[in-house]
């Protein structure tokens, strides 16, 4: 599903070349679950942003199921992201005066799919992470697990083949934590692909795939069949 080959980014500041990311190649599989670990500053954010088509690489290639990312438009790159690409972020990313019915159906909305389709697929998503009865609440009317949650079914409301989760546990408490990485496994049993970005090894090591990032470089791969999960 995921190829990169060579990926290079360079950022300048203040005068000084920064290698975000220096050669990095990663091949994902379909329905693979694979947990993208760094300190800040490894360069798993850029990572992410080039996965996530939020950014482009100076050098090398990358393709979303055979398609050639770096050739695409802005445009097409918005695309990309709304059709294939589920995003759930540390920070929520709700917009705060929509309710979470309408947080979850505004992708649906840019899709353009029409509003008997859209309500199906808001009210299966937020029924799929136990919110239906909170449906109508702002979020700040949420917990931040609750906000998670809310974020989790926006994802999912675009059946998106990628799930992209960037630090999703990194503003909630231990319970809150590990129900939404709970959620996380049940959407990768069901047949989800998942890449998830983190710089927590207790996190990590509920993947089945640990790659680790280090100054730009991909630095270990290893496959851990013994993961500790236990729902």
């Amino acid at each position: 599903m995921i190829e990169l080959e060579n990926i290079k980014k360079i950022y300048n500041l203040g005068g000084e070349e920064v290698h975000a990311l220096d050669g990095v190649s990663l091949n994902v599989m379909e329905h693979e679950f694979v947990a993208i670990v760094g300190a800040s500053g490894s360069g798993k954010s850029t990572l992410m942003n080039m996965i996530g088509c939020l950014d482009t690489p100076d050098e090398g290639e990358y393709y979303i199921d055979g398609q050639d990312v770096t050739s695409l438009t802005e445009r097409e790159l918005a695309t990309m992201r709304n059709r294939k690409i589920g995003f759930i972020f540390q920070q929520f990313n709700l917009l705060p005066k929509l309710t979470a019915y309408e947080n979850v159906e505004l992708p649906l909305i840019y899709q353009g799919l029409p509003a008997k389709e859209r309500r199906e697929r808001v009210e299966t998503a937020l029924e799929r992470v136990g919110l239906s009865k909170r449906m109508y609440h702002k979020p700040n009317q949420l917990s931040g697990g609750q906000q998670q949650r809310v974020a989790v079914a926006r994802a999912l409301a675009t059946r998106p083949s990628l799930i992209l989760a960037d630090e999703p546990t990194g503003n909630l408490d231990s319970k809150s934590s590990q129900d939404i990485m709970n959620l996380i496994h049940e959407l990768h049993e069901q047949g989800n692909t998942i890449i998830l970005i983190t710089h927590d090894e207790g996190i990590a090591r509920q993947a089945e795939r640990q790659v680790r990032i280090m100054d730009g470089k991909i630095v270990s791969d290893t496959r851990d069949t013994a993961r500790g999960y236990d729902a």
